[in-house]
């Protein structure tokens, strides 16, 4: 199993579209901390001037852990079609350069082979969140400093404390990984039905895109089906950086996510093991 994952994990990552979700979280990164390097004070201004007339601010609010904040607010959206531009491919991918049957001529079972590409779908997912946590965090702390959070949100403006901080970053980069496992899962599941390239990634950011548009509308008609869509839990990371924190909601949408993933690597296996590979 080990050789397997390793040769996946070389095949994924020698691609040159790998790197195209990394490069761009590293540019648009080095942009938005740029900018608000030289307008930071603008866009806070303009932000919290509802706020004049209640309060005063003092001391330096925009710091390293406000940028975090609003890159992950910018990014985490985007995050799901970089991980789907790889993981879509893994297996139409070598369906349509003719490859896959000659890879499972070799003394591997089909369940090693679907947990390899599960196993190394994940991998990429994890190495997308690191990259842009070096960034989106590290890097704005160097530039920027530590400093309180402030928070807009539906209850109002929240202040976090600078030690507070890191612990709740942490969670919601790990509540990330956990939306991008259950998207990467499900681009790995549509990619084993398909024969090109193209498709998994289109339909993996199609049923992404009409899940997140259902969930915008509170109309009761769809009140039955939304505790099913994963799309609905991916967006709890923000919960995390409310006062309190809602633990038991938080948990809940990470368990809906986890199965979801599961129930797509269960129906990938399923397929697989009875499709017949005739190219």
């Amino acid at each position: 199993m080990r050789r397997i994952l390793e040769a996946e994990i070389i095949k994924a990552f020698t691609r040159p579209r790998s790197y195209i979700g990394m490069g761009s979280i590293i540019a648009l990164v080095a942009l938005i901390d740029a900018s608000f390097y030289f307008t930071g004070k603008e866009y806070i201004d303009l932000l919290f001037q509802n706020f004049d007339q209640v309060f005063s601010l003092e001391g330096t609010v925009v710091n390293g852990n406000l940028i975090c904040f609003i890159i992950l607010q910018t990014l985490i959206i985007q995050l799901p079609l970089l991980v789907a531009l790889v993981t879509g491919d893994l297996i139409s991918g070598e369906a349509a350069m003719g490859t896959l049957r000659y890879s499972l001529t070799k003394p591997i079972s089909r369940f090693k082979f679907i947990s390899a590409k599960w196993i190394t779908a994940m991998l990429y997912s994890l190495g997308i969140l690191l990259l842009l946590g070096v960034f989106a965090y590290g890097l704005s702390l160097v530039i920027f400093g530590p400093g309180d959070l402030l928070v807009l949100n539906a209850d109002g403006l929240v202040v976090i404390r600078d030690a507070e901080l890191f612990c709740r970053f942490m969670a919601a980069f790990v509540f990330a990984f956990i939306s991008l496992t259950t998207v990467a899962s499900l681009s790995l599941m549509l990619s084993a039905f398909s024969n090109n390239s193209v498709g998994p990634i289109v339909l993996t950011m199609v049923v992404i895109i009409v899940f997140t548009v259902i969930s915008s509308f509170e109309m009761s008609f769809f009140d039955p089906i939304m505790p099913f869509l994963f799309t609905n839990h991916m967006g709890l990371w923000r919960r995390l950086f409310s006062d309190p924190i809602p633990t038991a909601e938080i948990v809940q949408s990470a368990g809906i996510l986890v199965l979801h993933s599961l129930v797509f690597f269960g129906i990938t296996q399923y397929h697989f093991k009875n499709k017949d590979i005739i190219e």
